[in-house]
């Protein structure tokens, strides 16, 4: 990891600011994406955790122009001097690959079943470099050693059936990093793979960030691959970023009493307990959304004017460690147990079956 300060985004190889994505349906206005802002350094990693449906890859597909037609997109996305969501179809399919690459959670939707993936791989470095298919293959199979692929030569004339999990993730990285890009986002990277095999794909990506020189944006809901992977990380909730700072802000002084509850909830092995620290209930829908804070309904702190105005992303610690709590400096100091009441494990599916807006005592 790579030490970031405030002078590092001064330039931004990527920002985004006051992204909102919304879609229509039969039940209302789906608000996926409320306000989110950020800055990204040349060669920085930016993690990005929150729950399923909190709005974390809806942001990156809109970065790539990769949404349906029917999602309403404002705000504005800048890479190279240019507002991406002002871009022609024909103009992002340039910048795709080329500028910012996208590495999917599941691979086999990223990869054609019926092609090597040697000349997969080959056909991403042709479509934006005029080189001979012969020097495109070698390419390929340099690609493939680089993000440490055993014997990629024999590998890269192998359909995706023939390869593992692990390895067709990383034939998945092998094409984002094809043409060089200044910006990787990794979604979910790691999702469904054994920790051995993690291990083997974050290698890979750490090795495709070291050869590239790019920037990433690292989503995921693994709090651990983001401690060993991110200089900053953002916690989303409910659409929205509640949580913004270094590593070290996030996981040794949260000032989000969700982010609290995240860290809370991960078995730790330098303690000896037989509970966990659940966050109960369920993040609310995100139609036709209430005012006040999305997470009151699940949150111990939760007063008045939770449920009346939703708080603003403030700094607290420092400029740069935001928060979006009204009560955010009544959680200096305080553990996880403090606010939520731990779990046996025999008490799992009791708390699974808390009601949303149910709040612990």
């Amino acid at each position: 990891m790579t030490s970031f300060d405030s002078q590092t985004t001064a330039d931004p190889v990527l920002s985004v600011e006051d992204l909102t994505v919304q879609f229509p349906s039969d039940d209302g206005l789906v608000q996926a994406v409320r306000g989110v802002t950020y800055q990204l350094g040349r060669g920085e990693v930016l993690g990005v955790v929150g729950e399923s449906g909190s709005g974390k890859s809806v942001t990156s597909l809109a970065i790539m122009g990769l949404l349906p037609r029917t999602a309403r997109v404002k705000g504005t996305i800048n890479f190279r001097g240019r507002n991406l969501l002002e871009l022609s179809e024909k103009e992002m399919t340039r910048v795709r690959g080329s500028g910012i690459a996208m590495v999917f959670q599941d691979p086999m939707t990223s990869l054609n079943p019926v092609y090597p993936v040697g000349d997969q791989i080959a056909e991403a470095i042709t479509a934006h470099h005029d080189v001979r298919k012969d020097v495109a293959r070698k390419q390929a199979v340099e690609l493939l050693d680089l993000v440490r692929i055993p014997n990629p030569q024999q590998r890269a004339t192998e359909y995706p059936h023939q390869l593992s999990g692990g390895m067709r993730q990383r034939v998945v990285i092998a094409i984002a990093i094809a043409n060089r890009p200044e910006v990787i986002i990794a979604d979910e990277p790691t999702t469904a793979l054994d920790v051995t095999v993690q291990a083997q794909v974050l290698d890979a990506l750490q090795a495709a960030k070291q050869e590239t020189g790019a920037a990433m944006v690292l989503i995921t809901h693994d709090l651990g691959v983001i401690a060993g992977q991110a200089d900053r990380v953002q916690v989303m909730y409910a659409g929205k970023v509640v949580e913004a700072g270094t590593v070290d802000d996030i996981f040794y002084t949260p000032r989000m009493p969700y982010t609290l509850g995240l860290l809370g909830s991960l078995p730790r092995l330098d303690i000896k307990t037989d509970r966990l620290t659940p966050i109960a209930g369920s993040p609310p829908s995100v139609v036709n959304m209430p005012p006040g804070c999305p997470f009151s309904p699940r949150c111990p702190m939760a007063q008045e004017i939770c449920d009346a105005e939703e708080p603003a992303l403030e700094p607290t610690t420092d400029g740069l460690h935001k928060a979006a709590c009204h009560f955010s400096d009544e959680l200096a100091g305080r553990e996880a147990t403090d606010l939520f009441n731990p779990t046996s494990v025999d008490d799992v599916d009791a708390v699974a079956a808390v009601t949303p807006g149910e709040k612990t005592e």
